[in-house]
């Protein structure tokens, strides 16, 4: 594919396994920690050592997933096999962790959530590395990245809004909505999967002789644009991962408002939708990592008055999933189309399209980021005398909830701002590097 705008009917094929995949997400979060500790009756750090376990292996199978992936040659492509192959794990471990047999515990959760995550890997990955080689540009990059993570969000709103649009978990039980996901996941997975690698092709690029496995290593710290990149990508992973995985205890304990739970989502999801054009325009004046710093920047102001919110401060609370929302889309698809720019420094310097390598350890940063927010957030919890199973907790408990769901995030967000307002890789630089990649292409077809 050349650097053309991509058809939009070509757009919404390649992002629809986004839907799902979010739709995935949302219950892996949000709801299943609070599920297994409130309705299970799990110990929160014995839930919280399990997702922790279970990340840091989905840590470890990123980098031999986007090897590989990089690494395949058939006539389907390098991404579309991977993506095809995950599904029968995902389907499966969907349905055992959402439904539980009796008597499923911490070991339980541990395994069947590695599994799911290994599933997850092998489409996500692929998916991702697919969409940053669909195209060299550096704004259409970003229109790309777009399309996937509307899907994204959309999926985001299907997992939020369903449950409340059906009368299930309006009042507050995280089990009721996974029993109805789990059915609904086992069918959208395979569908939007299907439709997309049978639309959207698999671009054929100019290969170089693989990586050897010690080398690897040694690319990725030699690329500078990367490691600026990555740091920022984990310090703003654990920024967002904190509130995803303790908001459905701020709203139950903070706010004392369970049954608004779906509807403060869907605000915040849905305002995450309206905000993607937005910040695809501001990206073509200002450049794609200073649009993303000024979503931080007013997320920032707005989640710090988060901690001042008590009881019933429903009104006051939805407009700031409203205007933190808008941000969103930034935070959702600037990231993924940077990744693909600094993919670009690799190449030119002779390495071939590692484009799943690279993306392997964006991934890896993403999960260690959540396994920190979810590994530390309820130990802390735990020590501060939280119990998730009544709502007398101390006032001590509750602002250390309220801390941790917004007063951390904010100072992780300055850091990620600080490391990316003067990232190098801007749209004069991006465009140099594509010429550099187009001779070094043409002249391994030459000696081909």
């Amino acid at each position: 594919m050349d650097d053309r705008r991509t058809p939009l009917a070509r757009l919404i094929a390649y992002g629809l396994p986004g839907l799902p995949a979010a739709a995935l997400g949302v219950p892996l979060y949000v709801f299943l920690p609070t599920f297994y500790s409130s309705e299970l009756g799990l110990p929160l750090g014995a839930v919280g050592a399990a997702l922790l376990v279970a990340r840091l292996w989905d840590v470890v199978t990123d980098p031999v997933v986007g090897a590989f992936s990089d690494r395949t040659r058939s006539r389907f492509g390098r991404r579309r096999p991977w993506m095809v192959a995950s599904l029968p794990l995902l389907v499966l471990s969907v349905w055992m962790l959402f439904r539980p047999t009796d008597g499923a515990g911490a070991g339980y959760l541990a395994l069947w959530s590695m599994a799911l995550y290994l599933g997850w890997t092998m489409l996500a990955l692929p998916h991702g590395a697919w969409g940053a080689e669909l195209s060299d540009d550096y704004n259409e990059r970003a229109r790309i990245s777009g399309a996937r993570e509307i899907a994204v969000v959309l999926g985001t709103l299907v997992a939020a809004g369903l449950p409340a649009v059906l009368g299930i978990g309006g009042d507050g039980s995280p089990g009721a909505v996974l029993s109805l996901l789990a059915p609904a996941l086992a069918v959208a997975l395979p569908v939007a999967v299907l439709v997309a690698v049978a639309t959207v092709p698999d671009r054929a690029v100019a290969l170089g002789a693989p990586i050897p496995w010690r080398q690897a290593g040694a690319l990725i710290t030699a690329n500078r644009p990367f490691k600026r990149l990555i740091l920022a990508y984990l310090v703003n992973g654990v920024a967002n991962g904190l509130p995803a995985t303790l908001f459905l205890l701020f709203v139950t304990h903070v706010l004392a408002a369970p049954a608004m739970q779906g509807p403060l989502l869907f605000a915040y999801f849905f305002s995450g939708i309206l905000g993607v054009p937005v910040w695809l325009k501001l990206t073509r004046r200002l450049g794609k990592h200073r649009a993303w710093c000024v979503a931080m920047a007013i997320n920032c102001g707005v989640f710090a008055w988060v901690p001042l919110l008590g009881a019933s401060d429903v009104w006051p609370f939805l407009a700031i999933c409203i205007l933190s929302g808008l941000c969103l889309g930034a935070d959702l698809v600037l990231p993924s189309a940077i990744q693909a720019d600094v993919v670009d420094v690799d190449t030119a310097g002779g390495g071939g399209r590692r484009t799943g390598l690279y993306f392997a350890f964006w991934g890896m940063a993403t999960k260690l980021a959540l396994a920190l927010a979810v590994g530390t957030a309820f130990p802390l919890l735990e020590v501060a005398g939280f119990d998730a199973t009544t709502t007398a907790n101390t006032p001590s408990a509750l602002l250390t909830l309220a801390l941790l769901y917004a007063g951390a995030p904010v100072v992780f967000k300055v850091g990620a701002i600080a490391l990316m307002w003067r990232f190098p890789l801007d749209e004069a630089a991006q465009s140099d590097l594509r010429r550099r990649i187009g001779r070094i292409e043409r002249e391994k077809l030459t000696e081909d």
